[in-house]
């Protein structure tokens, strides 16, 4: 029997396939000691990861790495997650590393994400259970230490902003162990009593560590079960715990949490006054506005009725008689015109060039002379009056 050949090609490609398919290799936490670091310029990062025991050659590439929150560097002990796959072209297999955290709170980071991602698929963090923040309450509820900046912080912002509502403080502890139940306490305590209108939790900034109570899934569940509107105040402005996702709303800071927590009495004062010109000024053009039109419908008076039918007459006269003067102009104009024509075709503009006109003594016009005998009398019509005369023979 003749064995198998393969390329060099195709091993590589049948050990990548065998890998790629491994669900374990596929997604997979790696502790090591960063060496031969490099951060090329296309903005991928070739790490070897090593320990006692072996290395692991290992590439950051520029998507995955524009999120690490820390610059690695040789001699760096990290927590890395990726994937375990061939590089064909290189016959050698490298962890793909898609996060990497600095050692040391690998661990917690596992558990934090663990149960974020199950808190977020039970709907924990949808934002249909969010509860608005009251815009004027009467009394807020603060769980934290009863000492520290972050108390001194809230209370001065309150004071400052509506020295009117009411604060109440649920001293609790919030580092340590014990400190997640203490917190739980602390919110059930005020929903017993139901005796404020917000809830601000939280504390000052620290490590991961120092944080960890709002992260512990006791805490994020007796959030989540309030009926008071809680505004999360954990002092960590760039990352976010369980109990940020949770909480009604995310404040920054103590300080933040206590400006979203009451309205600011100046402010409010500022906008107020500004309303008010704009609803005077509104009014103002309004009433103007409407005496113009009262002016144009306004009652009338007998006389003021008769004065304006008096105007109308006076203006109607002068129409008429305008119209009067026209016709009559005209009409003349058309009187000369005809009067000319008339004049052109009467006789008596005949008479003046020379000629007269022969009548009988009854007024018939002679117009042949073969009408005339001797001795008859006719009458001589000229220009300048007539003769009478007598026909005499030759």
């Amino acid at each position: 029997m003749e064995p198998r050949i393969a390329t060099v090609s195709q091993i590589n490609g049948y050990v990548k396939k065998i890998l790629d398919n491994n669900i374990i290799l596929n997604n997979v936490w790696v502790k090591g000691e960063i060496s031969n670091f490099k951060h090329h310029y296309s903005g991928h990062l070739y790490i070897t990861l090593k320990d006692e025991g072996g290395v692991l050659k290992s590439v950051m590439f520029r998507t995955s790495a524009q999120s690490l929150s820390f610059e690695p560097s040789d001699g760096m002990k990290v927590l890395a997650r990726g994937r375990i796959s061939v590089y064909e072209a290189g016959g050698s297999y490298q962890l793909y590393i898609e996060e990497m955290i600095p050692d040391g709170v690998g661990e917690l980071y596992i558990a934090y994400e663990q149960l974020k991602k199950r808190l977020n698929e039970e709907g924990l963090f949808d934002n249909r259970y969010k509860k608005s923040i009251p815009p004027f309450p009467k009394t807020v509820g603060v769980v934290t230490a009863s000492t520290g900046a972050a108390v001194r912080d809230i209370i001065n912002v309150i004071t400052r902003r509506c020295p009117m509502t009411e604060i109440i403080i649920y001293p609790a502890q919030v580092q340590g162990s014990g400190a997640s139940k203490s917190i739980v306490k602390a919110i059930e305590y005020f929903n017993a009593l139901d005796c404020v209108d917000t809830l601000i939790v939280g504390r000052g900034g620290g490590s991961i560590e120092d944080l960890w109570a709002f992260n512990e899934e006791e805490t994020a569940r007796a959030i989540f079960n309030s009926h008071i509107p809680i505004i999360s105040a954990v002092g960590h402005e760039t990352d976010f715990t369980i109990a940020d996702f949770v909480a009604d709303m995310r404040a920054p800071t103590p300080s933040a949490a206590a400006e979203i927590a009451v309205p600011s009495m100046i402010e409010l004062a500022n906008r107020i006054l500004t309303n008010k010109e704009r609803i005077s000024q509104s009014m103002i053009k309004r009433i103007e506005n409407n005496k113009l039109i009262l002016k144009r419908f306004k009652m009338k008076t007998p006389k003021d009725k008769i004065d304006d039918y008096r105007l109308k007459i006076d203006s109607s006269v002068k129409t008429l008689e305008s119209c009067v003067k026209l016709k009559s102009e005209t009409l003349k104009r058309q009187l000369a015109q005809n009067a000319a024509k008339l004049d052109a075709l009467s006789p008596l503009q005949t008479l003046s060039r020379g000629y007269a006109i022969p009548t009988t003594s009854e007024g018939a016009v002679i117009r042949s002379a073969l009408d005339m005998e001797d001795g008859m009398e006719f009458t001589l019509r000229m220009k300048d009056g007539k003769k009478e005369c007598i026909v005499k023979g030759e």
